[in-house]
C-alpha cells in the first residue's frame, strides 16, 4: 500500500514520501498560478487550480491568495465563496456544500500529527475528513480542526476554533467553539 493510499484510507502514513511531495508540488504550482493571475483574467478561479480540485460546482469563487496542500481532496458545491487568505490543508477529504461562505483567513485542517515525537519526526500523520454543510457560514480567521463536521446552515463566529462537530443551524463562537443561543 502506498503512502497516498494510506493517507486516503485515514491510516498513519509518512508525509515525507516522495510521491506525496510530487502531489504537493503540483498543488503549489496551481496555487501560484491562481494567486498571480490578474483578477479579471482568472474569473472565479484560475484554470490550473480548477484542474486540481476533485469537484467544483457552479458559480464558485476563490479569492487570492489561497493555499491548499493537495487540492485533489477538495470538493466544492455550487455557489461556494472562499474569501482571501484561506488555507485548506487537505490531506483528507474536504467537502464544502452548496451556498457556503468562508470568511477571510479561514483555515481548514485535516492532518493529525503523531503524538509520539520520534514518529512525528519521521512525518507520521493521519488524515481526517472535514465537511461543511450547505448554507453554512464560517467567519473570518476561524479554524476548523481535523474530523469536524459543520452542519447545514450553521454559523461559526470569526476567530473561533472548531474542535467538535457543529449541529445544523447552530451558531458557535470561541476557543474552543461552543454553541450560543
Amino acid at each position: 500500500m502506498s503512502e497516498q493510499d494510506r493517507m486516503a484510507a485515514g491510516d498513519w502514513y509518512s508525509c515525507l514520501d516522495d510521491g506525496l511531495e510530487t502531489l504537493r508540488q503540483r498543488a503549489r504550482r496551481a496555487v501560484h498560478a491562481h494567486n498571480t493571475t490578474a483578477p479579471d483574467a482568472r474569473g472565479g478561479m484560475a484554470p490550473e487550480l480548477a484542474a486540481l480540485f476533485a469537484r467544483i460546482g457552479r458559480d464558485v469563487f476563490v479569492e487570492a491568495p489561497f493555499h491548499c496542500s493537495y487540492g485533489m481532496n477538495i470538493h466544492l458545491g455550487d455557489r461556494v465563496y472562499l474569501n482571501a487568505g484561506c488555507t485548506v490543508l487537505d490531506s483528507g477529504r474536504v467537502e464544502i456544500g452548496d451556498d457556503v461562505m468562508i470568511g477571510p483567513g479561514v483555515q481548514i485542517y485535516c492532518a493529525e500529527h503523531h503524538k509520539d515525537a520520534a514518529k512525528r519526526m519521521t512525518g507520521q500523520e493521519r488524515a481526517h475528513p472535514v465537511s461543511i454543510g450547505p448554507g453554512a457560514w464560517i467567519g473570518g480567521r476561524a479554524i476548523v480542526m481535523p474530523g469536524v463536521r459543520v452542519g447545514a446552515g450553521a454559523i461559526v463566529g470569526a476567530g473561533s476554533v472548531v474542535t467538535r462537530d457543529v449541529a445544523p443551524g447552530a451558531t458557535v463562537i470561541g476557543i474552543p467553539a461552543r454553541a450560543i443561543g
